[in-house]
């Protein structure tokens, strides 16, 4: 594994010996040197993960009233906290590595001098979800994980996440709120973009190579932690509706198919995954207590502490104790099951059932409330706080946890990287239709795929700039030799922008879109790229176009690739394509592949 450039940037003075410090030591020895310093305060601001905004320039912030979040100084100074989830899209990738710099030389100056841990949602690939990932910026580009399911190659997926453990580590970020292997049962389900797909064995497999890509052989301080969601799986969500939200509470198993789910989680385990992050979603009509899973200690320590045997971080999905405003718009807390509780009901719960940290909160106060009133024991929070000081101390954290500013531009968007991401991007593409078709470029039927370079094209949704290096760029599908449409899959809107980033709803394109590729089909031979982050029904568009392709985040290059031929198609469907929605209202949600009759089935994908 390929080591993290860091500097030689001295700490400030200690105010006092750290016998801590001393890396001759075993780790575990260490932890209890530097746990029986720690006042009750300094235990509990361990406890809490919370987004962190940076100021312009690498310099700290002073916080995002949008999201209620404090300044960099209060967070760690006052407030004692040290786990922080980066939001935000820098332009360079030197002034996330300078504001990290800085909010580490904060960290030290503090009476212990334990150093932050930033983590991270997805940030390599091409969405813009403050509530699940984050626009690539300066890092390469990827296809989102159902492309990467697409490729069906755990060395390619290796080879990604070895990628963005090098650039993470470049600029400080130690921690993946990801992977996602969920499974995607559910149609209509919000989330199935960051996840592996449909099918347990090839969510098991991806799943654990991502993992090793970005822990290593062995974990140590050139590691980013992987923090695998969400525990014990959180596809099978009534009518697709996401536990983000109130009415998507639930989780439902009609096919007696829970066990499934945590297929891909054995592997994770088996791979060494370090941190688990269970679901809003309480599951109804288990054997498990109908509560959201963050509270559920019939899940957290019965199923995954003892029965799986897992000793590493549990950290609760973000915002269950606290109601929150998010751009505006005031959503309660993520409390399902236990709405009834106060807020510190709620997270002596969580505690009980056996996490070790809440996500989205910010405020440790609570906390030491909670063990000077007696109601959580000083000896509970040493027991997770063990684990999340092990955790620093085995990235070497507290050896160095300064990066190299001026290395971070020169990694983090390499050439290299993103030459790879490219190439990850054309083998995503998946071909799912190429009708023989008349053109005017050949004698008799032919299909339509590959193109011939130097067409005249109509095309919506890509650039002209980025077609003028195949063909010849046309106002009027009239003029045209052929039509490249590019869409997204359809989901319905909802009250609020933050619940719009959650596509959710019914999957059939509305009458105009479709009466769209119909008339531009008419016309002149089409192709219709589909951004599939979710399966829509596609058959009227099949009908309609004579080339139906899908991609999970690819630029108009690589797709362009691959319809001239110059790429092969390789990319296969991650999951089933229904041929109706009331297929999909018919089927149930924790069952992989059971929508009647699928339009495209799980693997699909033509070759060129």
């Amino acid at each position: 594994m390929t080591d993290i450039v860091t500097t030689d940037a001295p700490a400030p003075a200690a105010p006092q010996r750290r016998p801590w410090l001393d890396a001759s030591l075993p780790v575990a020895e260490r932890v209890e040197l530097l746990l029986g310093e720690m006042t009750l305060e300094e235990k509990a601001g361990l406890f809490f993960q919370t987004m962190i905004a940076m100021g312009e320039n690498g310099e700290l912030s002073d916080g995002d009233p949008d999201f209620g979040i404090a300044s960099n100084h209060e967070y760690v100074s006052a407030r004692h906290m040290s786990h922080f989830n980066l939001l935000g899209v820098p332009p360079r990738a030197s002034d996330i590595a300078a504001w990290h710099n800085r909010l580490q030389e904060v960290a030290a100056s503090t009476r212990l001098g334990i150093p932050v841990s930033i983590s991270t949602d997805p940030r390599h690939s091409f969405s813009d979800n403050p509530g699940a990932a984050i626009l690539a910026g300066p890092f390469s580009e990827w296809p989102e994980p159902l492309g990467l399911a697409a490729t069906r190659d755990p060395e390619l997926v290796q080879r990604f996440a070895d990628i963005a453990r090098q650039e993470y580590t470049a600029v400080g970020i130690r921690v993946a709120l990801h992977p996602q292997v969920d499974l995607a049962t559910e149609s209509r389900w919000a989330r199935q973009l960051q996840t592996f797909g449909e099918d347990p064995d090839l969510a098991a497999e991806l799943g654990a190579a991502y993992v090793r890509g970005f822990q290593g052989e062995s974990f140590g301080p050139g590691s980013v932690s992987t923090m695998t969601k969400h525990f014990p799986g959180g596809g099978p969500q009534k009518d697709g509706e996401d536990p983000h939200f109130e009415y998507g509470r639930e989780q439902v198993y009609p096919g007696g198919q829970f066990e499934l789910h945590l297929k891909p989680f054995e592997a994770i385990f088996a791979a060494g995954g370090r941190q688990i992050m269970p679901y809003y979603g309480m599951p109804i009509g288990t054997e498990y207590e109908e509560v959201g899973f963050g509270f559920n200690k019939s899940v957290l320590t019965g199923l995954l502490r003892e029965r799986f045997g897992f000793d590493g971080i549990v950290c609760t999905d973000w915002g269950l104790v606290t109601d929150q405003s998010v751009m505006g718009v005031s959503f309660a807390a993520r409390a399902w099951g236990v709405e009834h509780l106060t807020p510190a009901e709620r997270m002596v719960k969580i505690l009980d059932a056996g996490a070790d940290q809440f996500g989205g909160e910010q405020d440790p106060s609570m906390l030491v409330e909670l063990v000077r009133e007696g109601q959580v024991t000083e000896d509970r929070l040493d027991i997770s706080a063990r684990r999340l000081l092990r955790e620093k101390f085995e990235l070497g954290l507290f050896e160095n946890p300064y990066v190299d500013v001026d290395a971070a531009d020169a990694i983090v968007g390499a050439a290299e990287f993103r030459a790879a991401g490219e190439a990850a991007q054309r083998a995503s593409i998946a071909v799912l239709s190429n009708r023989l078709v008349r053109t005017s470029w050949a004698d008799g039927a032919v299909p339509i795929l590959p193109l011939r370079r130097e067409l005249k094209l109509y095309v919506e949704g890509i650039t002209p700039e980025a077609v003028a290096c195949v063909g010849v760029v046309v106002d009027t599908p009239e003029e045209a030799d052929a039509a490249i449409l590019r869409l997204q899959a359809p989901y319905e809107e909802r009250a609020s922008m933050f619940e719009n980033f959650f596509h959710a709803g019914s999957l059939e394109f509305s009458q105009e879109v479709v009466a769209h590729v119909q008339e531009v089909a008419a016309v002149v031979p089409t192709v219709v790229d589909v951004f599939l982050d979710r399966p829509a029904i596609l058959q009227p568009i099949v009908e309609a176009a004579a080339a139906v392709t899908a991609n999970w985040g690819a630029k108009a290059g690589p797709l362009l690739d691959v319809l001239t031929g110059t790429a092969h198609a390789t990319g296969k469907l991650p999951f089933d394509v229904p041929r109706s929605m009331a297929a999909i209202e018919a089927s149930r949600p924790d069952v992989p592949f059971d929508t009647a009759d699928p339009l495209f089935r799980f693997g699909h994908g033509l070759s060129l």
